[in-house]
């Protein structure tokens, strides 16, 4: 194989290795006076499941990177050896991979083997879980077929060679294949645990078993609060430092600052005012990530968005500036394409892949007056003089902020547009996004892996991430290409990359906001708290002192 030419940037501002000086306004030890080193953080809303093969979202996610283990696990921006004893280069021209096990044990005592790797990838794959992550496994033996409900899911081009060989075999050289390991839906699964649980399984922290640093416990599957402990069956828990992590959800930046300002908790996110407030405090910790919030256009539902000129005319409509600097306030980035900035560059030019992208960036400035034209040459394009939709979105204190934005900035610019926002909590969000019912929804995409793709094809027509419907063939077509060339033509496949970006922003497949900054206040006591390019905290190793 040749040598792929993109790799990681160093995008997120916490160190590889956060060592942090003492904060006066949170200068209370969370040791608790007893030794027990307890890491108390906030999330912004409730567990969706513990089932790896069927969540969505970036809370859980966070959840079973603490609780879970797969073949390998992110030490800041580095890939590391997690059950896998070492982190594999394929065979047979990048379609064979061999990956030996080490030794480890599930919380229940049972040992961790390759059949739990079979067994795990095969459900992911069955149309009978419903996996949204499906789609990341094509490219392995028969993986599309199975999908498509052609082929059974015992077809699937993973096998135990022996309790501890799990091989794999590929139809074709997925250049990124490694760095999608970290994903829960590609994590183990005790098959006599889930099949013993059936529905049950990941719904309470009592009905799934754990084989990562921490074990899930106080979560009845819909609790504003949870508690992870050590777990004294991790393979690697020497090297686990923290006692307890102690999760709590918050939705306002007030009471968040007010927690953490009393001392009654380490890590809290802020945004707005309450951000801008405390841009010089010590303890403030600007986190940039591999991110994007977009406004996803309902080309099915809403005859409207089948016209170009409508979807590029909300684009322009917002301007994307101010959207961040004034109602953010968190240090988020404008957004210019559907990639985040500092995810990938072009290895023998250098450039961010952002800055590479072509005519497609021209689609996100703010033009008032050229929206206002395309809206109404749009309406008269399908014949209507008017409008209205529904903005949905999460109801959060941030998130009910940008939509307020929004419904001001597009129903100014747009005349004829009428846009009432509903605000709902993130699991039912998701919920209706997946079924398709909304009109408008503010989205949210996290990387999964390094690579512009993971982004990219959420847009693929076929992509049960479309929540849209948005269907473009050109972009399919160079998504599809960008996928088959890696060993053969580096440069083109990332040409290829390069051309969707600018097909999906011109066709406005999606409306690019920002790219998201989370602002965080953090105990300055601290020491390895690591972060990923998945936007995943990895508290192996953290402490406090």
């Amino acid at each position: 194989m040749k040598k792929k030419r993109i790799f990681l940037m160093g995008f997120i501002t916490v160190a590889t290795a956060l060592t942090l000086a003492a904060c006066s306004n949170n200068s209370s030890s969370s040791s608790q006076g007893d030794d027990k080193q307890v890491w108390r953080r906030m999330e912004k809303d409730i567990i969706s499941s513990m089932d790896g093969s069927i969540i969505t979202d970036a809370i859980s996610g966070q959840a079973l990177q603490d609780t879970m283990e797969g073949l390998y696990r992110y030490q800041g921006q580095k890939l590391t050896p997690a059950v896998a004893k070492k982190v594999v280069e394929p065979t047979n021209d990048g379609l064979k991979y061999a990956f030996k096990l080490r030794k480890s044990k599930w919380s229940n005592g049972d040992p961790v083997t390759a059949k739990d790797f079979v067994y795990s990838w095969k459900r992911a794959v069955d149309p009978a879980t419903k996996s949204e992550y499906a789609y990341l496994f094509s490219g392995i033996k028969n993986a599309d077929d199975i999908i498509a409900g052609e082929k059974d899911p015992s077809t699937l081009g993973v096998k135990a060679t022996d309790d501890y060989t799990f091989e794999v075999d590929l139809e074709r050289s997925v250049p990124y294949f490694g760095t999608m390991l970290t994903n829960p839906v590609f994590f183990p699964l005790n098959q006599k645990v889930v099949e013993k649980y059936g529905k049950k399984y990941g719904t309470q922290s009592k009905y799934v078993v754990y084989n990562g640093p921490f074990k899930m416990t106080k979560w009845n599957g819909t609790n504003n609060k949870w508690v992870e402990v050590k777990n004294n069956s991790y393979w690697n828990k020497s090297k686990v430092k923290l006692d307890e992590i102690q999760v709590q959800v918050l939705k306002d930046s007030d009471t968040a600052l007010s927690l953490f300002q009393a001392g009654k908790i380490d890590d809290v996110v802020v945004s707005g005012d309450t951000a801008a407030q405390m841009k010089d405090d010590k303890s403030y910790r600007p986190q940039k990530q591999s991110r994007l919030t977009y406004l996803t256009l309902n080309v099915a539902k809403v005859p409207a968005f089948k016209n170009t000129k409508i979807r590029q005319a909300f684009s322009y409509a917002i301007d994307r500036n101010e959207l961040v600097d004034s109602v953010l306030s968190d240090g988020s980035i404008p957004a210019q394409v559907l990639v985040p900035e500092g995810l990938a560059a072009n290895e023998k030019t250098g450039k961010d892949f952002t800055k590479e992208v072509g005519t497609g960036k021209k689609y996100t400035k703010y033009d008032p007056e050229k929206a206002t034209k395309l809206f109404k040459e749009g309406l008269q394009e399908v014949g209507a003089s008017s409008v209205e939709l529904e903005l949905l979105g999460d109801d959060t204190e941030d998130q009910k902020k940008v939509q307020e934005y929004l419904q001001s900035t597009l129903e100014k610019n747009l005349p004829g547009l009428k846009l009432n926002i509903a605000s709902i909590p993130f699991k039912t969000r998701v919920s209706r996004s997946l079924a398709g019912d909304f009109d408008v929804v503010v989205s949210g995409w996290s990387a999964d892996f390094p690579d512009p793709i993971t982004f990219l094809d959420l847009f693929e027509t076929t992509n049960s991430y479309n929540f849209g419907k948005w269907s473009n063939a050109s972009f399919d077509k160079y998504v599809k290409n960008s996928k088959n060339k890696d060993a053969v033509d580096p440069d083109a496949r990332w040409q290829d990359l390069l051309d969707a970006s600018d097909v999906s922003v011109e066709d406005m497949g999606a409306v690019p906001l920002y790219q998201n900054v989370q602002a965080h206040l953090v105990n300055m006591k601290v020491k390895n708290l690591y972060y990923s390019p998945a936007n995943n905290y990895n508290f192996v190793g953290t402490y406090l002192k």
